[in-house]
């Protein structure tokens, strides 16, 4: 299971989930495991429903509803950006937690044949990753074009993973060939998920890329006051003081300028380039905070419309601002 899991972080071509946050998710899972024993213990003794029923019906959900929590702290954290962080981040919570549920086994489990490991170890751990991985991925699918993201979005994707989990308890086929089936099946979707958010993400760089060029043309061109974005700021006018219509024109561009740059960076990074960011690019982003708390949260809500503010976008920023040094800022 471990040893998938660092298959994956090393397909992964742009880099962008670091060892580091890796760690810190499967000790999530791991923290996640130990609220789920202890939930389901006493919700089993609460209820008197046998062992079988439980594991097959309840536990599926309450596990997969654990190990989701953390998926979407990431998410809300804007930890993850596209489908192949889902799939690495959420199968690191499923590690986690399978590798907290295992070591108790091995604890309490002291009598047990070699058959038992080969399960739990091969089956059962690389289930309780890949469901989780499904969750993460239909999640980011279903999120990735909301700034506020619905509860209610993330349902499907826990579903899914429960359904899973479930079906992998009820041990329709022997227990053996449940487990061979899990690890034949597993990489099989993690590459499909690999391939699909590739294409995606070239498509949605330069799609994107243009956009912003587009914006920063008008906004430097005598006919931006014609164009859509002008005539939306002109609307403003009445809303707020003169200079905080100026601050607000210079964090659009800046804000633009900033984003290119990011789908910049990921582009070198998709052909195996690692481009570093300059004291210029620190000094734009100090810049964008001050104007920032200059404008305040009623000028930036009203401006969003033009930021393209979904959550992808305030990712990139996020990983484009994790290489640049801000303990020099005064």
């Amino acid at each position: 299971m471990l040893i998938f899991l660092v298959v994956l972080v090393w397909m992964d071509s742009y880099k962008l989930v670091t060892v580091r946050a890796v760690l810190a998710t499967i000790a999530a899972g791991m923290l996640a495991a130990a609220v789920a024993w202890k939930l389901n213990s006493g919700l089993m003794a609460w209820s008197s429903m046998d062992f079988v029923p439980y594991t097959r019906y309840v536990s599926p959900f309450i596990e997969e509803l654990l190990k989701a929590v953390v998926v979407i702290g990431l998410f809300r954290a804007h930890r993850i950006g596209f489908l192949v962080d889902a799939a690495i981040f959420g199968f690191a919570v499923g590690a986690g937690f399978a590798l907290a549920e295992n070591l108790y086994r091995l604890y309490t489990l002291t009598d047990s044949v070699m058959a038992i490991w080969v399960i739990r170890g091969f089956g059962t751990a690389v289930m309780h990753g890949t469901a989780c991985a499904i969750f993460a991925v239909i999640a980011q699918t279903m999120t990735e074009r909301n700034m506020k993201v619905n509860p209610a979005r993330y349902l499907p994707g826990l579903l899914a993973a429960a359904a899973l989990h479930s079906f992998f308890n009820h041990f329709f086929l022997p227990p053996i060939l449940m487990t061979l089936l899990f690890v034949v099946v597993s990489p099989v979707v993690m590459m499909v998920v690999f391939s699909r958010s590739a294409m995606h993400l070239h498509s949605w760089l330069e799609l994107d890329f243009d956009a912003d060029a587009r914006l920063l043309k008008q906004i430097g061109s005598g006919e931006f006051t014609s164009s859509n974005v002008g005539r939306f700021l002109g609307d403003l006018r009445d809303k707020f003081p003169g200079t905080v219509m100026v601050d607000l024109l210079c964090y659009l561009r800046l804000y633009t300028e900033l984003a290119m740059r990011a789908k910049g960076v990921l582009m070198m990074r998709e052909n195996g380039l690692d481009v570093p960011v300059g004291e210029r690019t620190r000094e734009k982003f100090v810049e964008l905070d001050f104007l920032r708390r200059s404008i305040g949260k009623t000028g930036l809500l009203a401006i969003r419309p033009l930021l393209h503010h979904e959550r992808k976008d305030l990712w990139q920023l996020k990983v484009l601002a994790s290489g640049v040094d801000f303990s020099k800022r005064g």
